[in-house]
């Protein structure tokens, strides 16, 4: 305003339809004015945990099949706690190393790694064979708490997601507190794919049955439009299932979920789109066969996740199915 100068209090951009989803990643999100500006050269990694233990291998097939498909690499990652470190900090404030515990971290570092590579020939071994896809990849051995370096991890290379395999719910329910993908679901910023243990297709997808929880709200469309990017080939059907919240039973949902579906439908013609609704106590809708269920997961600071915790938090406990988390 030349005539009158003042701060202004918001700007209209007009944009295409089509760039929606890129827009509204711009606006909700302030993190992505730290990274490059251009970042579509290079896409990450699939970064892959593991604890060398049965269920984290569930991950790895559908790992391997998302990397081929993208031509991109894998990473995997394990993290160990060296117990002479962490016993003594617990004990107390100040800490002295010592040589004989330089050579105990030595000596623990050295096992972990030669347990990664027995692992890493096992995959060789399964590629040669036929059973996985050729992709390159790559392992890393890091000392510390398994969340804390995952998430290191991730923000410090972006991946283009992480792939974690989990228990069972009901082996899972014992491991609440402390459970590595729990934490890593509810701080990562990083699209996180979690493989349950006893989910045995070769990709959770091959079933093309989709349930993807919306809370009706301009982030709906930017897990949309993620999936659609993750999983552009696949022709699935994608129930878009709305779990009302007291406020939302103040209010008609309809008219929002309907140009969700309107919009959904006009841009990603590979995907067959339906809705339903949800109690809040029921979180999957009674379907048969859902191969893989997509949640928009919001960042909550650490209290907050305490006394209310996410859709995908609950669902990792409830559910035996393949779960996509989506930081929007």
């Amino acid at each position: 305003n030349l005539t009158h100068p003042v701060v202004s209090a918001g700007i209209r951009v007009r944009i295409h339809e089509k760039d929606l989803p890129q827009a509204l990643r711009i606006v909700e999100n302030r993190e992505i004015f730290t990274l490059p500006e251009d970042t579509s050269e290079k896409i990450g990694d699939i970064v892959v945990p593991t604890d060398f233990t049965s269920h984290a291998f569930g991950a790895i097939p559908v790992a391997f099949r998302l990397a081929a498909a993208r031509k991109i690499g894998i990473v995997f990652l394990h993290a160990y706690i060296d117990p002479a470190i962490n016993s003594e900090i617990q004990l107390s404030d100040a800490y002295s190393f010592t040589q004989a515990d330089d050579e105990l971290s030595a000596q623990l570092l050295k096992e972990r790694q030669a347990e990664m590579s027995r692992f890493t020939d096992a995959i060789k071994a399964k590629i040669k064979k036929g059973e996985l896809p050729a992709v390159k990849f790559t392992s890393v051995v890091s000392e510390g708490i398994p969340e804390e370096v995952i998430n290191a991890y991730a923000k410090q290379h972006s991946p283009y997601m992480i792939v974690m395999g989990t228990r069972e719910a009901s082996r899972k329910e014992k491991d609440l507190i402390g459970s590595v993908s729990a934490e890593v679901l509810d701080s990562c910023r990083t699209t996180v794919i979690t493989i349950p243990e006893g989910c045995r297709e070769a990709m959770p997808l091959n079933q093309g049955r989709i349930t993807l929880f919306c809370n009706l709200e301009q982030t709906d469309i930017v897990a949309i439009d993620t999936l659609a990017h993750i999983i552009p080939d696949e022709k699935a059907e994608v129930t878009l299932v709305h779990v009302a919240t007291h406020r939302d039973r103040l209010r008609d949902t309809t008219k929002a979920m309907k140009n969700i579906l309107t919009y959904a439908r006009a841009n990603y013609p590979q995907f067959t789109f339906k809705s339903v609704n949800a109690d809040i106590n029921s979180m999957i809708p009674g379907e048969d066969n859902v191969g893989l269920v997509v949640v928009a997961n919001k960042k909550k600071n650490a209290l907050t996740r305490l006394f209310y915790p996410g859709i995908a938090h609950r669902l990792l406990f409830k559910a035996d199915v393949a779960m996509m988390a989506i930081p929007v």
